[in-house]
């Protein structure tokens, strides 16, 4: 199984004191970069949701969205901390017994006092469990999106690559035919240009006519065409990330397409080559979005 890396999952929990949403979306990129938008009541979490999202993913540019919606009732009556309060007011008496004119604190003193109104406060120990089964939760379905993305364009590689398969299998057995008629002409035209004086140059006309046979011959670059072509079909078929190895083979089909289109001597054969670098290239863009 081979996964895009486009994908997008969502998963939403709901609890006594609120309810949590987290929401993952990929597009391709070279690594794996993870960008997160957390609220602040949950930032403490932050970590172990990244550590999730390494061990599932590998590649891609992964946008994370975590949202907390508290429950109604705790919306309507923000609650003192009454151990923090019992704390303040006790350490108010210990300084007035050492400073009997200190001031007393005032209501807003109190209020403003940092964690007073905290006794709401998430558990950090409770919601990072909570986060971390529903982060699991959106990456199943995260990578099963993927998965599906995935399925997609093996589908459309495999096509390709039948295409390609076929091209060269109607190109191949025409190249030594290919190259023997064009190998003729070549002598034929020496032996004009020679004229009388053709025949002390046999020898030396025929090492230029094998020289030439030679530059032209293709079997080599179709060759290796069918052996990358072989390789992909593998790769494909081992899944797994292999974003990575399947772009270095079509920059590897790319470069025999290229030569096989740059020593063409027939239409038959550049046509071949000019319809394989398009179907490499259409290859290749998709390529770029397997992980």
């Amino acid at each position: 199984m081979i996964q895009s890396m486009t994908g997008y999952a969502a998963a939403s929990a709901e609890f006594a004191r609120g309810a949590i949403h987290i929401e993952l979306r990929s597009v391709n990129s070279r690594f794996l970069d993870v960008q997160f938008r957390v609220v602040e009541e949950l930032r403490q979490v932050e970590p172990a949701l990244r550590e999730a999202i390494g061990a599932g993913v590998t590649r891609g540019k992964v946008e994370c969205r975590v949202a907390w919606t508290p429950a109604a009732d705790r919306r309507r009556q923000p609650a003192l901390n009454q151990e923090l309060l019992a704390q303040v007011l006790e350490l108010q008496d210990r300084v007035r017994q050492a400073a009997p004119g200190s001031a007393l604190l005032s209501v807003g003193d109190i209020l403003d006092w940092p964690g007073m109104l905290g006794d709401d406060a998430l558990p950090v120990e409770d919601m990072r469990v909570k986060c971390v089964a529903l982060m699991q939760h959106a990456l199943d379905e995260f990578t099963a999106t993927r998965a599906r993305e995935g399925d997609k364009l093996r589908s459309m590689l495999e096509s390709r690559i039948d295409r390609m398969r076929e091209l060269v299998a109607e190109v191949t057995p025409r190249i030594p035919e290919l190259v023997l008629s064009q190998q003729e002409k070549l002598r034929t035209r020496l032996a004009e240009a020679l004229g009388a004086g053709a025949e002390q140059f046999a020898e030396r006309i025929a090492q230029e006519a094998s020289l030439f046979g030679t530059r032209i011959d293709v079997a080599e670059e179709l060759s290796r065409l069918g052996a990358h072509l072989d390789e992909v079909t593998r790769v494909l078929g081992n899944g797994g990330p292999v974003g990575k190895r399947l772009d270095f083979l079509m920059q590897e089909l790319n470069r025999e397409a290229n030569t096989l289109g740059a020593k063409s001597v027939s239409s038959e054969t550049s046509a071949a080559a000019v319809e394989l670098k398009l179907l490499i290239e259409q290859m290749r863009e998709q390529v770029q979005n397997i992980e």
